[in-house]
């Protein structure tokens, strides 16, 4: 028994949820004091045809496959591993689909599609201490390390921030980074649970791990856009609690790249207070999009001039 009422489809060793359309509770977002990708006039400057919804808010349609597949396990060691791959905008319907590997049965390969077939995500839901290697682990081993680096420039590897303190009551407004509280997300939310009433949601758990993000923030070169990459929420000792005060620190361990985007992977440890070991974790990879930075190129010659003349 789920507590969810969503209707999932079984197919061999795929399990497929409903189409759903998610709400876009982002739009005004403020990062740094800038507006954000999910804001309509600034995602529109990048070529977006709007406010892009938040990647996390895709977990929610993956957590009643992956009760189905493993009850309450979910609930305390359960991970779910993704790599962004196509925005969604408000009105479009999507779907998340899970494939269970019979080799191992504490692993699934999952993916969510729009109707015409769009791939939005692609990754891993998995539980308990023993599975195999997420999909985003396994990913990142085999990414090369950045070079040349200009807008995380300033981001060394292994960069820290302090342990910050965070609760998320069911009214608690989270913030610049989050404005609406967890009564607001349960209102919109695509998948009904009277347990989220006590226990986060994943999607939640980001906001509650990123909430504190400005409080402390990494010193990439702005104005500059970022967005979610890919994602990853991890719990050891779950479920984490509605109402309870957790501690929270960020480290960067790896910086990559592509044509478009210079990338800090962070990672996210969540303790209880005073804690040793992390009740959860999150691996986030925090792309900045070099077209948003107007001193791109000339910062870049700025610190490799006679590299990239050369």
């Amino acid at each position: 028994m789920t507590g969810f009422r969503t209707d999932i489809v079984r197919d061999g060793d795929t399990l497929t949820g409903p189409y759903r359309r998610p709400r876009q509770m982002l739009g005004a977002q403020s990062v740094s004091g800038s507006a954000s990708i999910h804001d309509d006039g600034t995602a529109q400057k990048l070529g977006f045809s709007g406010g892009t919804i938040e990647g996390p808010t895709h977990f929610s349609q993956f957590e009643p496959l992956a009760e189905a597949l493993w009850g309450e396990e979910w609930r305390r060691t359960g991970c779910i591993s993704a790599h962004y791959r196509a925005p969604v905008f408000e009105g479009e319907a999507v779907r998340g689909l899970a494939s269970v590997d019979e080799e191992r049965p504490d692993y699934a390969a999952i993916r969510m599609e729009k109707e015409d077939g769009t791939e939005v995500l692609t990754g891993s839901m998995s539980v308990g201490p023993d599975a195999p290697l997420s999909f985003l682990r396994a990913r990142l081993a085999r990414l090369e390390p950045l070079a040349d680096p200009v807008l995380v420039a300033d981001v060394p590897v292994g960069t820290r921030t302090s342990r910050k303190a965070v609760t998320m009551d069911r009214d608690t407004h989270m913030g610049d980074l989050y404005p609406f509280s967890l009564a607001d997300k349960l209102e919109a939310i695509t998948e009904r649970n009277t347990r989220f009433e006590r226990e986060l949601p994943f999607e939640m758990i980001s906001v509650l791990a990123n909430s504190i993000a400005d409080h402390e923030p990494f010193a990439v070169r702005r104005p500059s856009v970022g967005l979610f990459a890919d994602q990853e929420i991890s719990l050891r000792d779950g479920p984490l609690l509605v109402g309870e005060t957790y501690e929270i620190t960020r480290e960067v361990i790896a910086r990559t790249g592509s044509r478009k985007t210079e990338s800090l992977w962070v990672e996210y440890r969540i303790f209880r207070p005073g804690g040793q070991r992390p009740v959860a974790t999150m691996l986030l990879n925090l792309a900045s999009l070099k077209a948003s930075y107007p001193d791109y190129e000339e910062d870049a010659r700025a610190l490799y001039g006679e590299k990239l003349d050369g």
